[in-house]
Parts: structure tokens; sequence; C-alpha cells
């Protein structure tokens, strides 16, 4: 603890020691010790009580602990059982640990990983000023009438059902208002879009719940800075990817100049506990979920919601908690879910942004959503169910928009795949390593056909089995990364590293001839090598890398959009795929290709925005016949997925996942070579 070291086995160990200290002193307490005996004991034991209190007087988070009431957090009850093994004693269990384990994630909280705090600046909001602590006399209380024609039918499914398979050609959208009257809110100088502007109507019109899809680049920003203004709906709590954590800070300066904005990092020491935007990164989300949760949030926004789509992670876990609480003691707050890739890989992606929205629950729909389904009178073997199923999930604030929709002033923007041919002693190990992953994979399908039971002959290829083989290799190569042997992420890394150079030659010639350019990579050693090829050239770059600061990325972007001689900006996919301006530029280079179609589009629309007026070009530079050309095919067959789901595409929706369908190609090819 001196050193400021506290994990979560840190803060298990000091509950567990601090129950062991109560359970001693009740047990000598209650004993038949003789007085002077029992008073050294007590004596002795006050000591370590004492030593406690002093320890947690350095870490606030740790003083919570103490009180016999406190939650048992989830390593204490193992670790006491470990302190009593070593001490010979037998040491009762604590009673709290049982319920702890069957309580639900926003009651016992499993798992968490950060140590909490809170920081000084809310304790002194609150010392300042008692009234304003949160008033939760007029919390929400549920008066939907119980449904009758589907209750007791398991509903979540086939509403995803429904948007997999019953768009009819319709986009989901919700009707919209007339934006005409929301001027007023608007700073001088701003002026928002007709598409902005009617979600910021819809929420002045009471709407309050909004999974706002607009494909990249459409200002969701701005038009959820501005609906928070009109429904008053502060102090509100932003949750962003680190990497956007300034950029919300400045938007929010322009739009809401009546509500300050404070950003949160690291444990809280520079927050303004009296601005009326929270804005903090789900990163450390963990670490300040307590006092997140009592503050009085009237609104709360995630921004690139897409991030919370597993439901079993820490973030997730983190912002639905959150939602839970504003929406248990606030008057129908504003949430909205703010993401341009709602899907990043299958339908399910909804489940989670939907439960945070309050549409659902964990296992079936809210009162509101039960109410709507319930009105159509069908059940789920209606096949009408499913359009009017769709639709009643629209309407609580589904708002999807395309580009070609509203922006009529922003160009088209295009893929075009550069082959390279990849020589030398580098591209030959490349295939050479090919070889042998391919190798690997048809031996253990052998081995795999011959090891079954049914002896029953096959013709042709086992479809099943193949699809078993890669699995493996798959989580095999999931569990070892890169660290051993051959597998597709290590290819498609080396691959990287051998397009590198050859990327940057061509980004090189983009820039001289048509001006600035934005070069994508996924590995850090992709990005030194071209970086290097720009300085060799004399060719003025800047990058962007997720081990920079908000304040050195922000620089560096900058440097780019501002400065004539700055003509490339390498960027990290994962670290600037999302939150940034680029469209100074209108050429992209893709050095190495993601595993999903939505980090490419995330990529291309930093570019890609309102404001743009040259055509937009993605370059993406594939190695020729290697694996690399097929995980393009199987990115691009992913897309319709967003486009079905959303857009009322007809195109077929393909749940497939790249990784593995692309072990499947692999082992399918060499088979039927034979």
């Amino acid at each position: 603890m001196q050193r400021r070291r506290v994990t979560p086995i840190t803060r298990a160990t000091y509950q567990a020691v601090a129950l062991l200290v109560r359970q001693l002193r009740e047990r000598v307490e209650k004993g038949d010790l003789r007085e002077p005996k029992r008073s050294a004991e007590l004596k002795r034991i006050e000591g370590l009580a004492t030593a406690l209190v002093r320890t947690a007087a350095g870490h606030a988070s740790l003083l919570s602990l103490l009180a016999g009431e406190s939650e048992i957090l989830p390593e204490t009850g193992r670790i006491l059982r470990e302190l009593g093994t070593e001490a010979g004693i037998d040491v009762p269990q604590p009673a709290a640990e049982t319920a702890t384990e069957e309580s639900g994630p926003g009651e016992s909280r499993p798992g968490r990983e950060e140590r909490r705090v809170i920081p000084q600046s809310v304790v002194s909001r609150q010392l300042a000023n008692p009234f304003l602590a949160p008033d939760y006399s007029a919390a929400p209380t549920s008066s939907a009438p119980r449904a009758r024609v589907l209750a007791g039918w398991e509903l979540l499914n086939p509403l995803l059902r429904a948007f997999e398979t019953a768009s009819g050609g319709v986009s989901s959208c919700m009707a919209m208002p007339d934006p005409s009257e929301v001027r007023a809110h608007i700073a001088p100088g701003l002026e928002l879009m007709p598409h902005q502007a009617q979600v910021v109507a819809a929420a002045a019109a009471g709407h309050r719940t909004f999974l706002l899809a607009d494909e990249p680049g459409l200002g969701k920003t701005a038009a959820a800075l501005v609906a928070a203004q009109v429904t008053k709906s502060y102090p509100l709590l932003v949750v962003v990817p680190n990497v956007v954590k300034t950029n919300w800070a400045r938007e929010a300066a322009m739009w809401s100049r009546t509500h300050r904005a404070t950003v949160v990092h690291g444990d809280g020491d520079d927050v303004d506990a009296h601005s009326g935007i929270v804005v903090v990164n789900y990163d450390i989300l963990d670490r300040h979920v307590d006092w997140l949760g009592t503050f009085g949030f009237r609104g709360m926004v995630v921004d690139e919601a897409h991030f919370i789509k597993n439901k079993t992670s820490l973030r997730s876990r983190n912002v639905l908690e959150l939602s839970r609480r504003i929406r248990a003691r606030t008057v129908r707050p504003l949430l909205m879910a703010l993401t341009g890739t709602p899907l990043i890989n299958d339908i399910e992606d909804f489940l989670a942004i939907w439960e945070f929205l309050g549409w659902i629950d964990a296992s079936e729909p809210g009162p509101e959503l039960m109410a709507k389904l319930d009105e159509s009178g069908m059940t789920p073997l209606d096949p009408d169910f499913y359009p009017a199923a769709r639709q009643s999930v629209i309407d609580l604030g589904i708002v999807r928009r395309r580009k070609v929709d509203v922006a009529r002033d922003i160009p088209a923007r295009r893929i075009a795949d550069m082959p390279v041919e990849l020589d030398g002693p580098l591209a030959t190990s490349i295939r050479d390593a090919e070889r042998r992953l391919v190798k690997r994979l048809v031996k253990r399908y052998e081995s795999a056909l011959a090891a079954r039971k049914d002896r029953t002959p096959v013709v042709g290829i086992d479809v099943g089995l193949v699809r078993q083989v890669a699995a493996r290799e798959l989580r095999e190569s999931d569990e070892n990364g890169e660290s051993t042997g051959e597998n597709v992420f290590s290819m498609m890394r080396r691959i990287g590293t051998a397009k590198a150079e050859l990327a940057a030659d061509y980004t090189a010639q983009l820039c001289r001839s048509a001006g600035k350019v934005v070069f994508f990579a996924k590995h850090i050693d992709v990005m030194d090598a071209a970086s290097a090829v720009f300085e060799r050239r004399g060719i003025g770059f800047a990058s962007i890398r997720g081990d920079q600061t908000s304040r050195v990325r922000q620089k560096n972007v900058d440097a780019f959009v501002g400065d004539d001689d700055v003509q490339v900006i390498v960027c990290s996919l994962t670290a600037a795929g999302v939150g940034i301006n680029l469209q100074v530029a209108s050429n992209v280079v893709l050095a190495e290709l993601s595993w999903t179609a939505a980090e490419q589009t995330q990529a291309i629309d930093r570019v890609h925005r309102i404001g743009q007026d040259q055509p937009v070009t993605a370059w993406r530079i594939l190695a020729a016949q290697t694996i690399d050309t097929r995980v393009a095919e199987l990115i691009d067959a992913k897309s319709g997925l967003a486009a079905r789901a959303l857009d009322g595409s007809d195109e077929e929706v393909s749940t497939i996942d790249v990784q593995l369908e692309a072990i499947v190609s692999l082992l399918t090819d060499a088979l039927t070579a034979g």
C-alpha cells in the first residue's frame, strides 16, 4: 500500500485481513480467557485495526471496506480461506460471499479489475453545497400493463430475427420531426445540418432514447450535445474511447457554451465536479463507476457504442450498470448510443446497446417495448409479427441515415485494391510459412477423419470437419498469439511487414501528385518502416499511435491539417480509426487489413466526412497470391450485415467470422487441390 500499488487482489486481501481481525476480536471477547490474557489479546488486535485504518487513510477507496455492511469482493472469500489455512484456524466465510456470487452484475460487480477512487473535487462539490446532492424522490416507477398475448414468450431472438429478415426494403429510422424549431438552442455562428437538427427536434418533442446510428462523419457528436441542451439533461455523462476525449471537450466548448465539460483522466485529480458535462473513457470507467453512479446524472451518451457489444466485458458491465442507476433514479433521462457501425460481427451486437437504452433487460423486452409488441395481438408464430416488431424497436429511437441520403454534398467514396508482388527472401519466407500452415491443417484434418467412429466413406470434403479443424486452429492461435508456431495472426503480421515499404512508396507517389495522404497500418513495426521511407524521401509526416497522450495526438493532427509541409499522417488503425477529422486529405492508404469491415470503414471515414469537397479513394495494398487477398474478399463479403439490418438492403447477411473463414478457405483449397 505504501508503494501505491492498489490492485484488485490488494483490495481483496485488505478486506480479508479486516474480516479476520473482526472475527478474532469476537472470539476473544466471547472466549473464556482470563482477564489479563484477554486484555493483552484485545490490545494486540486493536493495534492491527489501527494499522488497517492508517493504511486506508491514504487510499479513500479502502475505507468503505472496513464497514461491517460493505460488499464482499469476489476474491475475498478465497483469500480468507488461505489465511485461515496458513494460520491453522477455522475461519468462517462471510455470509455475503454466496449472495455476491448469485447476484447480478449490477449488484455484485464481479471481476472488477480497477481500484476505486473518488476525486477530491467530487467530495468538495458535495461539501460546498449539500443541495447539489442528487434527489431521487421522483424516481420513476413502472406502470406498464402486463403482457397478455406475449406472456411467457421468449422474444429477444425473434426481435433480432426481425432485423435480419423483415426489413422489407425499409430503412431503420424512426419518423423524424420538422427541425425548424431548434435554431434558438444553437450558439451564434454555428449551424446544424437538417439531419442533425431532426435529432434535436425529436428530443425537444419528448423523445429520450436514441440509437443514433448515422454513418460515420455525419455529426453525431454535435447532435447529441445540442439534444442534451434542449432537454436540460445536465449533469451529462459522456463515455468515449480514449482517443476522442479531447475532441469531445472541443465539441462541447463549441455546442454547449452554457455548460462546461470536464474530462476525467487517471484518478480524476483534475476533474471539475461543478461542470455540466463529464467525459470519461472506457478504460478507466471502472475506477470511477461508484461516484459516477451516485452523481445524479440526468443524461448519458455512449460514443462508439459498438465498444460495449460484448456484454461480459468489464467496459460493458460498467456502462450497463451506470445506465440502470440513471434510469432507476431519474425521470425520463436522455440516453444516447452513438455509433456509425452498430453491428461488427453479428446481429446480437444490438443487445448490449438496447439494454443500455432500457429497451430490453438481460432476458426480455422492457415495459415500453413489451406494451408495443403486445398491442399488435400477434406472436412470433405469425409471419406479420416480425416487420411489426422491427418497427416497434425502431420507433423507440433508432436513427439511421446514410451520407447519400442526407449529405449530398459529400462525394462518393470508393475502395481501390492495389495488388503488390512480394519478392526477395521475405516473400519466400512468407510463402514457405503459408505452406507449413496449410500442411499442418491438412494433417489435422486427415487425423481427425481417420479417428472418426463413423467409418462411412466420405465423398469429397467433409465440410463440417473442415470447420472443426479451422476452429481448433483459430482457438489455439488466439491463445498463443504470435509467440509460438505459424498461425493466421503471425502470417498477417509478416505480410504487413513485407508490404510496408511498398505501401509507403505508393503513398509517396500519391502525396506528390494528389496532396495530403492518410496512411493506416495495424502494427507498430509497419508504421516504423513506412515512417523511415518518408524520412528518407524528405516527405514531412506526423503520426497517431496508441501510446501517445491526447495532447501529443492532437498536436500531430493539427500539424497534418494546418502545415503544408506535413504531407502524410501515419496512423494506427486502432488508435486513429475513430474520433478524428482528417478531411484535409482525400486519399487513404490501407497498408494492412483489419479483421472487420467496420474498422476499415471507420478509418476511411476519418477523411470521408461533412465538409469534404473531393472524391475520396481508399487504396488497399494487397499482397498478391497470399492469404491477404482472401481476407480482403471475406471482409467485403461481411460488409453486407449492417446494410441489411439497418438500411433495409436486400443483400444477403453474412455473419461469417473472417478469421475462421480465412482458415477454412486455406484448408478447403488445399484439400481440393489434392
